[in-house]
């Protein structure tokens, strides 16, 4: 991801980052633990957010939005694990839903195409 946003944040595009720990505890430390570990380890240089949730009675509502705008292939709503991502247009239209298996650099023609638009 950090490539991405390196390569497109002079075109008005930005990956953000919210940390989650609801998926096999991968994300159990402080906010500014989780930080310090993604600056690093990976040279984070896009914004991350405070830890949230992202399914159930507690998710965030900005997740609500983009999961409710963007369900899955199969129609599920919930996020299935961490590093699900989501195309967002400048206007907040929700435009994509990317599963956690999709690698960060296959989702470049499609930002080009937003991007051209």
């Amino acid at each position: 991801m950090r490539t991405l946003h390196e390569t497109y944040k002079d075109r008005a595009f930005t990956v953000m980052a919210f940390p989650c720990n609801q998926f096999g505890a991968q994300e159990p430390g402080s906010n500014e633990e989780i930080y310090e570990f993604a600056t690093s380890r990976y040279d984070v240089t896009f914004p991350m957010f405070a830890k949230i949730e992202v399914n159930g009675d507690g998710a965030c509502p900005l997740y609500k939005l983009l999961t409710q705008a963007q369900p899955a292939d199969d129609g599920a709503i919930d996020i299935p694990w961490n590093f699900t991502k989501f195309l967002v247009n400048g206007d907040g239209e929700v435009l994509a839903r990317f599963g956690p298996q999709v690698a960060p650099e296959d989702l470049a023609s499609r930002i080009e195409e937003v991007l051209a638009s």
